[in-house]
C-alpha cells in the first residue's frame, strides 16, 4: 500500500500561552479520515498512547484542534482586552486633571481664572446674563473679565479666600485648602514649574513642602523684586546666598534667577531658559511676573504678543487668581499656566484686615532703620541708659504686629529693620512695653501710633501679640552680623552683636562671661512664624563680611547656577 503523504506541522509562536501544561510545543494537525498513517521516521513508529495531545482520538471522538487562524484571533482579543484594562487605569489617573483643570480654562475669566457665573453678583466670575449669553453665542468666553476683576483693576482691595491662609474683612468664597487642592495634580504630571520667591520674605514666601506639590519636575526659582534691595547691594552675595539656601531644599532646581517685574531686570533670562526648557506646562503664582514674562517673549514669540492682550489681572490683594489661567505664549504650542498662589496661614498678611494689607508691601528701596538711633530724640535718663548699657532692657514695636524685647545683650549690638516704611517703629522701655501696647485705655497706641490694625474698632477686635519666643544667639565672628531674624510676611531683623563704627568697650574676658550669646524675646500674632536664618548681605557692607563657601567637585556639579 502507498504511503501517504506526511501531515503538515507548524510551530507558531501564538499557540505558545496554551502550552503552560505541557513541556512540549503544541503541534496542530489536520486529519482527512481515521485511517492509520504509516511514517518512514523513527519518530512516528514508535508506539503513541491515545492520549497524546498531538494525536487525536479515534473515530472523531476527540476536541477539534486549534487552527492557525483561531490562535491569531485569540491573540488579537487578549491584545486588545490588556490593552483597554492599561487605558482604564491611566484614565482613572488623569480622572482630576481633566475634569478640573482644562474645563475651567475653557470656560473662566481671563484675570482670575474663576468660573464664569451669572446668578451672585458679588461672586467671583460674576457676568452680566446678557453679556454672558453673547460671548457664549460667538464662543468667545475666553475673552471675558469678571466684575471683581474690573474692581481690582481699578484699585479697590476685594479678599475672596478664606480658611487657614485666608484673609478676613470681606466675603469668602473660596478656601485656601481648596486652592492648595487645585495644584495636587502638578506632581503627577509633567511640567516645568516656575516657583516665586519674594526677596524680602524669603522664608516666609519659600513653600516649605513644596515637593508635595511639584514632585519630581523640575523647577526654575524666580526671586522677585530684587530692586527693593537697599543701595549698593552687591547681586553676586546676594545670589550666592539665595542658591546656599535653596540647596538645603533638597529640591531639583535648574537655575535661579534674580528679577523684577516692575522694570523687567532678569526677565530675559527666565524667558529664555523657560523657551529651552519647555516640557509642556510652566506653572507660576505671579500674575505681575507673568505679564512681565509676556512682554519679554513678545519680542521674539508671536503667539506671546498676541496673549498680552488677554492677560491676568494684577492687584495688591493676595489670593487675585482664584483658577488656572491658560495661556497660549509659545508658537510651537506649548502652554503657560498662571496658578493660584499658595496661601500660608503663618504670614501676616492673613491675620490683618484686607484694607491694612497694602501697608504690608513695600514700594520702594528697602531703607535699613537701625536701634540704637542717637538722632532720635530721647529723654535724658533714656540716652544717657542708651550710652550705658545699650539696648538692654528696652522693648521695640514694629507697628503693630510685632515687639523684640532685648533681655541680654553686648552694648554694642544693633538691630536693624528691613521692611515696610509704611510701619512705624517705636522703642520704650520693657517695664513700661505693656502698658503702651495693651491697656485698654485712651493711652493705648495699638491702632493709633502703631498700625496695623489702624482704627478703634480693628484695634478693639485685634487679637494681640500671642506668640512668645524666647532666643538664645550664638556669634562667632564680630565683624558680622550674627543672624536675621524673618517675621513671615513682614521683612527681616539683622542682629549685629558688635555695630560697625562703634568702639570696643568689651574685654575678651567678658566676651568668655557672656558665652557670646545674645538673650531676645520676639512676640507676633499667634500663626505668625519667626525664622532664624544665616544674615544676607545687603548694602555696602553685605559685600564687605559675606564669605564665599568652598565647594567641592561634586557640590559644583549638582549646584544650580543664579543669573541676573
Amino acid at each position: 500500500m502507498a504511503l501517504k503523504p506526511l501531515t503538515s506541522v507548524f510551530l507558531s509562536p501564538l499557540s505558545l500561552p496554551h502550552s503552560s501544561s505541557s513541556p512540549f510545543p503544541k503541534f496542530s494537525t489536520i486529519c482527512r479520515k481515521p485511517t492509520p498513517v504509516l511514517c518512514q521516521s523513527q519518530a512516528c513508529q514508535q508506539t503513541t498512547p491515545t492520549s497524546d495531545p498531538f494525536h487525536p482520538e479515534p473515530d472523531g471522538l476527540g476536541a477539534a484542534a486549534p487552527t492557525r487562524g483561531d490562535l491569531f484571533l485569540e491573540h488579537n482579543q487578549s491584545m486588545a482586552a490588556s490593552e483597554a484594562v492599561f487605558n482604564a487605569d491611566k484614565k482613572k489617573k488623569k480622572k482630576k486633571f481633566s475634569g478640573s483643570w482644562k474645563a475651567s480654562a475653557a470656560s473662566a475669566c481671563y484675570g482670575c481664572g474663576a468660573p464664569l457665573q451669572t446668578l451672585e453678583i458679588d461672586a467671583p466670575g460674576f457676568v452680566d446674563p446678557e453679556t454672558y449669553g453673547l460671548k457664549k453665542k460667538h464662543r468667545q468666553l475666553r475673552t471675558v473679565l469678571c466684575g471683581r476683576c474690573r474692581l481690582l483693576s481699578h484699585g479697590q482691595m476685594i479678599t475672596a479666600v478664606g480658611g487657614n491662609g485666608g484673609y478676613s474683612g470681606a466675603r469668602q468664597f473660596i478656601s485656601a485648602e481648596e486652592l492648595r487642592e487645585k495644584l495636587s495634580h502638578l506632581r503627577h504630571e509633567k511640567a516645568l514649574i516656575v516657583k516665586l520667591v519674594d526677596i524680602v520674605d524669603f522664608n516666609g514666601s519659600f513653600l516649605a513642602r513644596v515637593r508635595d506639590l511639584a514632585g519630581a519636575n523640575p523647577i526654575i526659582l524666580v526671586v522677585t523684586k530684587i530692586d527693593l534691595l537697599p543701595k549698593e547691594t552687591d547681586l553676586n552675595c546676594v545670589g550666592d546666598w539665595v542658591v546656599e539656601a535653596t540647596m538645603k531644599k533638597k529640591l531639583n532646581v535648574l537655575s535661579v534667577h534674580l528679577t523684577s517685574a516692575k522694570s523687567l531686570v532678569g526677565i530675559s533670562s527666565v524667558a529664555s531658559e523657560i523657551q529651552k526648557e519647555k516640557k509642556g506646562s510652566a506653572n507660576v503664582g505671579k500674575s505681575a511676573f507673568i505679564n512681565a514674562l509676556l512682554k519679554m517673549m513678545a519680542q521674539k514669540d508671536p503667539a506671546a504678543a498676541a496673549a498680552q492682550r488677554y492677560k491676568p489681572i494684577q492687584s495688591a490683594v493676595p489670593g487675585t487668581t482664584l483658577g488656572p489661567i491658560q495661556i497660549d505664549a509659545f508658537l510651537g504650542g506649548g502652554k503657560l499656566y498662571d496658578t493660584p498662589g499658595v496661601h500660608l496661614h503663618h504670614r501676616q498678611a492673613a491675620v490683618v484686615h484686607s484694607e491694612d494689607l497694602p501697608a504690608l508691601a513695600p514700594r520702594s528701596r528697602l531703607r535699613a532703620q537701625c536701634f540704637p538711633n542717637f538722632q532720635v530724640a530721647f529723654d535724658d535718663t533714656t540716652s544717657s541708659r542708651i550710652r550705658s548699657n545699650g539696648l538692654n532692657g528696652f522693648s521695640i514695636f514694629w507697628g503693630g504686629l510685632m515687639r523684640i524685647d532685648v533681655v541680654k545683650v553686648l552694648p554694642q549690638t544693633r538691630l536693624t529693620f528691613f521692611g515696610p516704611k509704611a510701619l512705624n517703629i517705636q522703642m520704650v522701655p520693657t517695664d513700661k512695653a505693656d502698658e503702651f501696647y495693651q491697656v485698654p485705655n485712651e493711652f493705648k497706641e495699638v491702632g493709633v501710633l502703631l498700625t496695623p490694625p489702624t482704627g478703634k474698632q480693628r484695634a478693639e477686635e485685634w487679637m494681640g501679640l500671642e506668640t512668645e519666643r524666647q532666643l538664645q544667639i550664638k556669634f562667632e565672628d564680630i565683624n558680622r552680623p550674627a543672624c536675621d531674624l524673618a517675621i513671615s510676611g513682614l521683612g527681616w531683623i539683622a542682629v549685629e552683636a558688635f555695630a560697625a563704627g562703634r568702639s570696643l568697650t568689651t574685654s575678651d574676658s567678658d566676651l568668655e562671661e557672656t558665652e557670646k550669646q545674645l538673650q531676645l524675646c520676639i512676640r507676633v500674632p499667634k500663626p505668625v512664624e519667626i525664622f532664624v536664618r544665616p544674615p544676607i548681605p545687603v548694602g555696602k557692607s553685605g559685600g564687605e563680611w559675606y564669605q564665599y563657601r568652598e565647594l567641592t567637585e561634586k557640590e559644583v556639579e549638582v549646584r544650580p547656577k543664579w543669573y541676573f
